[in-house]
């Protein structure tokens, strides 16, 4: 019995213990919760209870708040100050293990983050160049028998890395088709594919690079390599919506086989001017849209320009699949290759297995 009395005031001490080592917010209904304060906005508190998992708090709503562990509090200035923090529902005082107590007033305070948060963050300033990538594979194909004769098969692969400073993109895309009842023999084979990474200069212009690669059996064009570099400018920049205008130089170098036009080469190598535009938008939680056009006027042969758009939307179904119609546009004012159009669109749907790394 004995025995029993001293486990039942050790299990109470042991609690009350630990209610007194959690974060304390208290609010102006006088609600008292307990947990650990994960991060703030400056809008609401992020509480992480054992009984409630995460609460999201309104700042109106608290009247004081008392943590065990220190937090990283940005202060107006732009400065992180580290310390256990109080707040009286005017101001935060963080005190500090080296710089005494520092207040803050509430209403300046954009960011509060946890020791998780904080470790997220600053990674989030250096990461390597191989984390932060998310992207996706997409396969689609058909196939159809008896009075005629086809396959169609189209891959597509893009990946997109994005950290404060940079960001860089890749993308792939085929199309292969045949129609054999007919006798057609294959009817498109076109593959596309491409890097571009971007560097801030400021919080709006930034640096860019880019290399596309397009081949073209049916045009007769074994390889054109467009190279480009120039600066950019980010019109729209939001979690939602964004819009890039750029513009630069590019080197451009093309290979075309079969019977060429009268005074046009096969292999050519030209220096030209980029023109274009990039643009995100998401429609709800599921759902992205993508659009990228450049216009290359030539300066080797003026009057001469070619053209690409590619365009496309993700519809995510799971977390790791989903739905996706993507469209390619390469248009040449002058084929060299005689019989040949110079316009090519490949459209495409088919499922998408997304990553993020």
């Amino acid at each position: 019995m004995k025995n029993g009395r001293i486990l039942t005031i050790l299990f109470v001490f042991l609690a009350y213990a630990a209610a007194a080592a959690a974060d304390t917010v208290t609010l102006k209904n006088g609600d008292r919760l307990t947990g650990a304060i994960l991060d703030s906005d400056g809008k609401d508190i992020t509480l992480k209870t054992d009984y409630a998992g995460e609460l999201k708090i309104h700042w109106g709503a608290v009247a004081s708040v008392t943590t065990d562990k220190p937090l990283y509090v940005v202060t107006p200035a732009k400065t992180t100050v580290t310390g256990v923090m109080t707040s009286d529902g005017t101001n935060v005082v963080i005190h500090t293990a080296s710089n005494g107590d520092v207040t803050v007033p509430l209403s300046a305070v954009t960011v509060i983050r946890g020791q998780d948060a904080e470790t997220a963050y600053e990674k989030s300033l250096h990461p390597s160049w191989l984390e932060g990538w998310k992207g996706g594979a997409n396969l689609g194909f058909a196939i159809a028998r008896g009075n005629t004769e086809t396959t169609n098969l189209s891959t597509g692969f893009n990946a997109d890395r994005k950290t404060l400073n940079d960001e860089t993109t890749m993308y792939f895309g085929s199309l292969y088709s045949t129609n054999d009842k007919t006798g057609g023999g294959t009817i498109a084979n076109s593959i596309i594919g491409g890097i571009k990474y971007d560097r801030n200069i400021t919080k709006r212009v930034f640096a860019f690079g880019a290399a596309d690669f397009t081949h073209d059996a049916l045009q007769g064009l074994d390889i054109r390599a467009i190279y480009t570099g120039g600066i950019g400018y980010h019109l729209i920049n939001t979690e939602n919506t964004t819009l890039d205008l750029l513009g630069g130089i590019n080197y451009t170098h093309e290979t075309y086989s079969g019977p060429l036009a009268p005074g046009l080469s096969g292999d050519r190598n030209l220096v030209g001017v980029t023109v274009g535009e990039a643009g995100m938008h998401k429609f709800g939680k599921t759902t992205t849209a993508t659009e990228v056009f450049y216009i290359y006027p030539d300066l080797t042969n003026t009057g001469q320009y070619r053209m690409s758009f590619d365009a496309g939307t993700v519809t995510q179904i799971k977390k790791w699949f989903g739905w996706n119609v993507t469209l390619s546009d390469r248009y040449v004012s002058n084929p060299p290759v005689i019989g040949t159009k110079p316009n090519d669109v490949i459209l495409t749907t088919g499922v998408t297995f997304s990553f993020v790394h």
